[in-house]
């Protein structure tokens, strides 16, 4: 195969100024573009109505971080505190997007609001302000710091033995970002856990095999390997794999 896979991203849709876009980050697009290979393609938060026939164009989904958090009544937590930044458009394009693009064994990489997006799709539930439950550490970045000091190394995470981060990795422990309020408290049907913080919370996860979904590539990660992906071998790593199975794919599903 010539042509390089596309890889769709979910949008934002954010108001600015007076008017409503669709968004995605830079630094997403810049890091499956170069860290996987691939050409990435941004799909609009319009729902889920013209979803099966994307998906047959696309050879991979990513679902990147965002401000915004899971609406609550997805996964039938309790109100969000005031001010708690929300996207029902994004949630209802990419909520019922996730089961699709694993049953049809596209790959899919999923970073922080799409690891909580890839719980709630599971049936999983989450806790709102994982900083406000007892036992928990606050997993929040500093709004006052600069963007290298928020994106910088905050803690260790354990990797799961004979998980794919694991294999990955070649050792047991990674040291990451963390810039997240929400965090999984219960795990989705069908997910097995790649990764635990020092406190307990999830911090990465995987499709289990036994989920009666198809063979693939479907990760989920609590940080942001997208940051300065380049100067950070796991990143490199995580991103290569993914292109990787994103080519298979193509190749096994295009002419």
């Amino acid at each position: 195969m010539s042509s390089k896979p596309l890889i769709g991203i979910p949008a934002d849709r954010r108001l600015l100024g007076p008017h409503y876009f669709h968004c995605v980050g830079e630094k997403y697009l810049l890091a499956v573009a170069g860290g996987a290979d691939v050409i990435p393609v941004v799909i609009p938060a319009l729902g889920d109505a013209d979803l099966p026939d994307l998906l047959r164009r696309l050879d991979g989904i990513v679902l990147t971080g965002s401000p915004s958090n899971v609406e609550p009544h997805r996964y039938g937590g309790p109100p969000s505190a005031a001010g708690t930044l929300h996207d029902a458009h994004r949630d209802a394009t990419t909520l019922p997007l996730i089961a699709q693009v694993v049953r049809a064994g596209l790959p899919l990489l999923a970073i922080c609001r799409g690891f909580q997006e890839m719980n709630v799709a599971y049936g999983g539930t989450l806790w709102p302000e994982i900083h406000n439950v007892p036992g928990y550490a606050d997993h929040r970045e500093d709004l006052q710091a600069s963007l290298d000091e928020q994106y910088g190394p905050a803690h260790e995470v354990t990797l799961e033995p004979g998980g794919v981060l694991r294999a990955l990795a070649g050792q047991d422990q990674l040291t990451v970002n963390s810039l997240h309020s929400q965090g999984v408290r219960q795990l989705g049907q069908g997910l097995a856990v790649e990764a635990r913080a020092p406190d307990g919370v999830i911090e990465a996860f995987r499709v289990a095999p036994t989920s009666g979904a198809a063979p693939g590539f479907a990760l989920a990660v609590q940080w942001h390997p997208e940051w300065q992906y380049q100067n950070n071998p796991f990143s490199r790593a995580l991103f290569a794999a993914f292109g990787k199975a994103a080519v298979e794919y193509a190749t096994r599903h295009r002419v």
